[in-house]
């Protein structure tokens, strides 16, 4: 496929033929289990071990993750990503079955859990990069895969975290956990059954000279960097502090069912998002995506400063909103602007850029708390929001990028 069939206008063609039909399923269900866990690791990790625990958990998944995404990008364009997708969601079956059982058994040990969950993060990095691949393999309109895309996430994080919530208060967060199991064994079954061209025999090169290879592409498309820079301070100061506070927050003053309720609204608002994205396709993507995405800053704003839960809701839902919209246009920047033959080692490079952040500021979360109120830490998060907005827009190279 080149790069001028990735690029043509398309939005006439059909989107639901069998190949997007697989996929889609592999996504929707395994996003609908990923869309539990936060909920269950916010509340039950945090029962037993606190807001440090909570942050130590998901900073060991993350950290993994970053450490290994980039091998992930090169073995995925070296052995196809789907070969890749399939095999990280069998190991996701073990990890979160043995976390299962270890709940159901009783409170498992704490090591218990950052060993799963950086087992899980390895995983998730064989398999990430190769989801920006797939879609130009199995759609010829990638703007409007990935905003059905978008949607599907949106409605397991409206759906999931509320599930998540009623099933650990009426039975156990194992069975959260069995649950998220059965979604990676379903996807890697639609995964298995989806045929794709084989790509063209080529000589391997050494890992080192495609890293060096993806790195290149990377480097040289300024607006991608220049995104990703900023993406490493949300991570820090923004997307990495905001669960473990968050929940803390919202547990504290209105219970854990108004934490699954906001997590909901936050899905609830991705839906929206979503679905603008799908009906609207300007001219330069990265400047509207980045006109928008202020409205995130209203979700830690609002934890922040109110006790009312339906402020607190709308603060969701507008946050997810604007956040869904920028991913769809950031998206579709990078497939239709990247070659397709280093797009999973260039996806590879954004990912690790842009979630390496995430990483220490979920391991910062808990020792942040000891020296600044947890509100206030929340309103150097919306401010961080706002700034980096301004900085998306004051560079040339991602306000002026047009659609392909």
């Amino acid at each position: 496929m080149t790069t001028a069939q990735l690029t043509a206008p398309t939005a006439g063609l059909p989107l639901w033929d069998r190949r997007f039909t697989l996929y889609f399923t592999a996504r929707a269900v395994s996003l609908l289990g990923d869309a539990m866990m936060p909920v269950a690791a916010a509340l039950a990790v945090g029962a037993l071990y606190g807001v440090s625990g909570v942050g130590a958990v998901l900073g060991a998944w993350t950290g993994t993750f970053v450490l290994l995404v980039l091998f992930g990008g090169v073995l995925s364009d070296r052995f196809g990503a789907r070969r890749m997708m399939v095999g990280a969601d069998v190991v996701r079956v073990g990890t979160q079955g043995v976390l299962a059982a270890a709940f159901l058994a009783g409170p498992p040990p704490f090591w218990l859990l950052v060993a799963m969950a950086s087992l899980a993060g390895a995983a998730v990095a064989m398999f990430l990069p190769g989801v920006n691949g797939m879609v130009p393999l199995v759609t010829s309109d990638p703007h409007r895969a990935n905003a059905t895309l978008k949607v599907a996430d949106a409605l397991a994080h409206l759906l999931g975290p509320a599930l998540a919530g009623l099933l650990i208060a009426l039975t156990n967060p194992g069975t959260v956990y069995a649950i998220d199991a059965a979604t990676f064994l379903l996807s890697a079954l639609c995964l298995a059954l989806l045929r794709l061209p084989a790509p063209a025999p080529s000589p391997s090169p050494a890992l080192l000279r495609e890293l060096r290879q993806g790195w290149r592409e990377f480097r040289e498309r300024r607006w991608m960097w220049s995104v990703i820079l900023v993406w490493l301070f949300y991570g820090v100061l923004l997307f990495g502090p905001l669960v473990p506070l968050s929940s803390l927050l919202i547990g504290t003053r209105l219970g854990p069912d108004a934490y699954g309720l906001a997590v909901s609204s936050l899905g609830l608002g991705t839906v929206l998002g979503g679905l603008l994205a799908l009906r609207l396709r300007p001219a330069r993507p990265l400047a509207a995506g980045a006109a928008v995405l202020p409205l995130y800053a209203l979700l830690p704003l609002g934890t922040a400063l109110t006790t009312s839960l339906p402020l607190l809701l709308a603060a969701h839902v507008l946050g997810g909103a604007a956040l869904a919209f920028w991913s769809v246009m950031w998206a579709t920047s990078v497939q239709t602007h990247t070659p397709p033959a280093v797009l999973n080692r260039v996806t590879a490079y954004e990912l690790a850029g842009s979630i390496s952040g995430m990483t220490l500021g979920q391991l910062l979360a808990g020792p942040a708390t000891r020296l600044a109120a947890p509100e206030h830490l929340l309103l150097l998060s919306a401010a961080t929001c706002l700034v980096g907005c301004a900085a998306l827009l004051a560079v040339p190279s991602v306000r002026r990028l047009r659609r392909s």
